[in-house]
């Protein structure tokens, strides 16, 4: 069982934030920096998301793991920090990215430790407690940079299973520019094993949807699809975060996914991912370094369970992106904290294009019906649902989510609705997450100012219902 004694509600904090930009659900401490979800894992009946975590100020430095766990996706506990950087110790700089992985009945981070501000990394071994609250950090290095002069850069450990057997994999980037994958066998979760650069962005179906310098944050887990592929085997998905030179969380091509399938090669007997399509794994400015759980065994293809994988993203601040009003890093620094990560959402392929939607237990949020049926010009809550519908005689224009002030408007979202479609708007202070029916969500930054209010423009007939939205006892 979690120990609840160091730990706290996460969202109940929230409310009385005296920031009006700060989110009431989605669970992050009320101070200090946060930024990709790490260590996302389903483990003893509770679901865990860490995350990188600053907690002495609103900017990225000497990072440690925070932590929140929940059995059901609605509540939230807040925990003590988990990992933190060591002086003397291969994670002095910082405790990057990672995963968490039950090992044997053990949970186990391994995570990107760093010394300095450079590409060079090694990935350090921590075991944690069953309620992984408490976390013994010794140091352990379970992988160091590869010696091979091509590769330049490596960060981001992450850990699948292919055909009963753990494997892991690192993103980097190369001397010549391009952007790899590397892979590793794993038997020991203390001893990993190089195997060598296993996808570039010279492979052309890469190179063309996740064009980067490095791929941060590599995930890759199975997923639902209406649509075997073509050999028969499971639908793979394959995501990554675009890293380019001068980026400073700016991130301007975002992250971007392949879908493909994995087999074994006959005369290594390692797994090979061979991409067939992909695309942006989000259509907003402000979203990078998601994280992915797969919430079943993949150990074995065409198994009769269909799996099931889970992402968190993070939603950055910035100074404004887009055309819309953002905070500098003055008033970054004036609030105390940066940083939201997203709804938990859930993956899948359909039509050959990759779907995501927010898993359905933030139903619960939902508090009452502000409108129904609602059309035109409709005013929503500061902490809002809507979902917007086309009916058979809508016409071609577009839903425009504004924030407006008397004749003062700044548009935050505009997209088209066709018959048939369906968008589901979340708006938390200033978190916006748009998700369309049969599509990928697009994650939104947007900081009301005084006297401004949320409003839905609704093209002639479409329909919106809107609910308010709030904690569930």
């Amino acid at each position: 069982m979690t120990d609840l004694i160091s730990s706290a509600p996460a969202l109940a904090a929230a409310a009385t934030h005296p920031d009006p930009a700060f989110p009431r659900f989605h669970p992050r401490p009320a101070h200090g920096w946060i930024n990709d979800p790490n260590g996302v894992s389903y483990i003893n009946g509770r679901y865990h998301v860490f995350f990188q975590f600053n907690p002495e100020s609103a900017r990225h430095h000497r990072i440690q793991w925070g932590h929140v766990s929940s059995p059901d996706l609605v509540h939230w506990d807040e925990h003590p920090v988990a990992l933190r950087p060591q002086d003397g110790g291969p994670d002095e700089f910082g405790c990057w990215t990672g995963v968490v992985t039950d090992d044997g009945g053990v949970p186990t981070a391994a995570y990107s430790g760093v010394r300095g501000d450079g590409g060079h990394s090694q990935v350090v071994i921590s075991r944690g407690s069953a309620d992984l609250v408490s976390w013994e950090q010794d140091g352990h290095i379970a992988a160091s940079m590869p010696d091979d002069g091509l590769v330049t850069a490596v960060r981001d450990p992450f850990i699948f299973h292919f055909n009963g057997k753990r494997y892991a994999m690192q993103g980097a980037g190369l001397a010549n520019g391009h952007a790899a994958l590397l892979l590793y066998t794993v038997e020991d979760m203390s001893d990993w094993k190089y195997q060598g650069i296993w996808l570039t962005t010279e492979n052309p179906v890469a190179a063309a949807q996740t064009p980067a310098e490095i791929w941060e944050c590599p995930q890759l887990v199975r997923v639902p699809s209406d649509e075997a592929a073509s050999d028969g085997d499971d639908t793979w998905v394959m995501m990554f975060s675009l890293w380019l030179s001068g980026d400073d969380h700016e991130h301007a091509n975002g992250v971007g996914h392949l879908i493909g399938s994995l087999a074994e090669d006959p005369s290594t007997g390692l797994p090979v991912f061979v991409p067939r399509s992909g695309g942006r794994s989000d259509l907003g400015r402000d979203f990078y370094a998601p994280q992915i759980v797969q919430l079943d065994s993949a150990s074995s293809s065409g198994s009769e369970s269909e799996p099931r994988a889970l992402l968190w993203g993070w939603a950055n601040e910035g100074p404004g992106r887009d055309g819309r009003r953002g905070r500098s890093q003055d008033e970054i620094d004036a609030a105390g904290w940066a940083g939201v990560l997203t709804h938990p959402r859930f993956l899948s392929v359909e039509d050959g294009a990759l779907v995501v939607a927010p898993a359905p237990e933030v139903d619960a949020y939902r508090g009452s019906l502000a409108a129904g049926g609602a059309s035109g010009v409709v005013d929503l809550p500061p902490f809002a649902e809507a979902i917007v519908t086309a009916g058979p005689d809508a016409s071609a224009g577009e839903v425009r989510l504004v924030l407006a002030a008397g004749a003062e408007r700044q548009v935050v979202f505009a997209g088209p609705l066709t018959e048939g479609e369906e968008l589901r708007i979340f708006v938390d202070a200033s978190l916006v997450e748009v998700y369309r029916t049969g599509s990928v969500a697009t994650t939104l930054r947007a900081y009301p100012a005084l006297g401004e209010e949320w409003i839905l423009e609704l093209p002639e007939g479409a329909a919106a219902e809107v609910w308010e939205l709030k904690l569930p006892e």
